[in-house]
């Protein structure tokens, strides 16, 4: 039994070290596989940062999918960095935060240095970052000015057929509209010489051309659309020049931007004062209205003439439009800042200074219009200018004088000097006229007056009721001075009736050979004629024989005889017809 056991255990004690070491063997495959499987797992990829087909720098990780995903991104941010860069005058920011540096461009993310990078880069995160933006610099050094030759001569090319296409697109434009336009103009023509078209009631008037004008203004708008839109593409191809159209737009840019958020802003307040600007015109345009009826003796109003009216009107349109401003002004852009306060305080103390006199002269025409001393066509005398009153405003009053001047007159002075009303009671019993006439002593003062009567009775548009009279207003030591008053309603017409009843009173005297010594006359009644026309003959003689004459007392005549050899020459004159 025994020897049976250890021939048993001797059978089996090599298969069973053989299957051992199978089993060894298996694991150390397994093993080796799983080793082989961890290095393959902590292969690390590294992909380039492209910039325009050339290298910037490399980018690792043990993860290829993420790197791959990463690259793209930068790849694509630098792209839109070429377009946008200028070296004279942009900069590349990098900025730590944390354990990162993030590296930046116009506030735009270009890339991220991280601690994983630096550790792939065997180099510190600072130094790597400082590494990345110098081989991004000189990438786009590179790209912008070296450039084979090959390169630049396409790049010319390029350019100088988008100029040329550039001066076609304008030619055609203005061939178009230029051919357009004629026919428009045609077209303006026609329209205005048919009776039954609406589309001229649309236009403004007194205006010629209009839809050539519109024409135009569409030509131009195209051309800067046109510009705006080419210019870029023109010039992208030269490195030098294409930060030229991005400084321009981003100079436009600016100000556009900041109008155009100004006036978003501004919507709400623009409201505001639409309203408000409406319904004060709406205010106006009623008060008008009222007014006009009121011009125009539609409505009446006890104790408010009818010429109160315009002014009033005028003036209540003025307050009822500062209401509305004073409404409207804390709803104006930049009204709370101190610019806008300082110009306004500035323009306020520019108008006071400015206007003294306009302001005192708008006073003096509110006070005029109210007091009414005249009306328009009143006859008046101011500041010793008589005239007709042919307009009234806040400002000035204007005359027309006997001679057809037109005299201009500030109501400051109207309201501070004297005037003289001549309309204002000629509608009544009439304005009295009147003139003074000097006679001698020696004529009787019931023929005075008589003759005086009868020159006033034969002039025109005197009137018969009430009669003219006369005064005897002064004894002198000469001459008794004689005043003629007459009545007329035509006060416009002073100058021409003071004309003819000079001329009757001249006539009359002289048919009653009585002399008018006006203003004074001193002669020797010692035979020599007088001056009553009738009594005097025609003397031929020359001048300087007449005065010596009339020194030496030779032309002393009988006035008696002269008027018997007047009567005589009259009797054969009857005898002969």
């Amino acid at each position: 039994m025994t020897k049976f056991l250890s021939l048993y255990l001797l059978f089996l004690i090599p298969f069973y070290a053989v299957s051992q070491s199978d089993t060894l063997k298996n694991d150390t495959l397994n093993i080796q596989e799983q080793n082989t499987i961890l290095v393959q797992e902590k292969v690390l990829d590294s992909i380039p940062v492209v910039l325009r087909s050339d290298t910037v720098f490399f980018l690792k990780s043990y993860n290829s999918n993420r790197l791959q995903v990463r690259v793209s991104m930068v790849n694509a941010r630098l792209e839109t960095l070429v377009n946008n860069f200028d070296e004279k005058r942009d900069t590349i920011l990098s900025e730590l935060n944390g354990d990162i540096i993030t590296v930046s461009f116009d506030e735009n993310l270009l890339f991220v240095v991280g601690d994983k990078d630096a550790s792939y880069e065997n180099s510190t995160i600072s130094n790597l970052a400082s590494n990345r933006i110098s081989a991004l610099y000189k990438s786009l050094y590179n790209y912008k000015y070296n450039l084979s030759s090959e390169e630049w001569f396409k790049r010319i090319g390029y350019t100088i057929l988008t100029f040329v296409g550039l001066i076609l697109i304008i030619l055609i434009i203005n061939i178009v509209f230029r051919h357009l336009n004629k026919r428009l103009s045609k077209y303006d023509r026609k329209l205005l010489k048919r009776r039954n078209n609406i589309i001229k009631y649309l236009i403004p008037k007194n205006t010629k051309n209009i839809f050539v004008f519109i024409s135009s203004s569409s030509r131009i708008i195209l051309l800067i659309v046109v510009l705006f839109t080419y210019l870029p593409l023109m010039f992208s191809f030269i490195p030098a020049t294409q930060g030229w159209v991005h400084l321009f737009y981003s100079y436009i840019e600016t100000p556009v931007l900041y109008i155009a958020n100004g006036f978003i802003n501004f919507l709400p307040d623009l409201f505001f004062i639409i309203i408000i600007f409406y319904v004060t015109r709406y205010f106006v345009r009623v008060s008008h209205d009222i007014f006009d009826d009121i011009e125009a003796e539609n409505i009446k109003f006890a104790n408010f003439p009818k010429d109160w009216a315009s002014p009033t009107k005028k003036i209540l349109g003025v307050i009822i439009y500062a209401f509305g401003l004073v409404m409207m002004f804390p709803h104006l852009p930049g009204s709370d800042s101190p610019a806008f306060k300082g110009v306004s305080l500035f323009l306020g103390v520019l108008f006071s200074l400015g206007s003294t006199s306009a302001v005192s002269n708008v006073v003096a025409g509110i006070v005029i219009t109210y007091m009414r001393p005249f009306q328009i066509g009143d006859r008046v005398e101011v500041m010793g200018i008589v005239g007709d009153v042919i307009d009234k405003t806040m400002l000035v009053t204007r005359l027309k004088t006997a001679k057809n001047e037109e005299v201009t007159i500030p109501n400051s002075n109207v309201i501070s000097n004297h005037l003289v009303n001549f309309t204002a009671n000629a509608k009544g019993d009439g304005l009295i006229l009147h003139t003074f006439v000097t006679l001698g002593y020696d004529v009787e003062l019931d023929r005075v007056n008589k003759l005086l009567i009868k020159a006033a009775k034969l002039t025109h548009l005197v009137q018969k009721s009430p009669k003219p009279f006369v005064l005897q207003t002064s004894l002198d030591e000469s001459y008794v001075t004689y005043e003629l008053n007459i009545y007329t309603k035509q006060a416009s017409k002073m100058a021409a009736i003071y004309s003819e009843l000079n001329k009757n009173l001249l006539q009359v005297f002289n048919d009653a050979n009585v002399e008018i010594l006006s203003p004074k006359y001193v002669a020797s009644r010692d035979g020599n004629m007088s001056t009553v026309p009738s009594q005097k003959g025609v003397d031929l003689r020359n001048p300087i024989d007449k005065a010596i004459d009339h020194i030496t007392g030779k032309n002393q005549k009988n006035v008696v005889e002269v008027k018997a050899a007047k009567e005589k020459e009259k009797g054969e004159g009857e005898g002969k017809g």
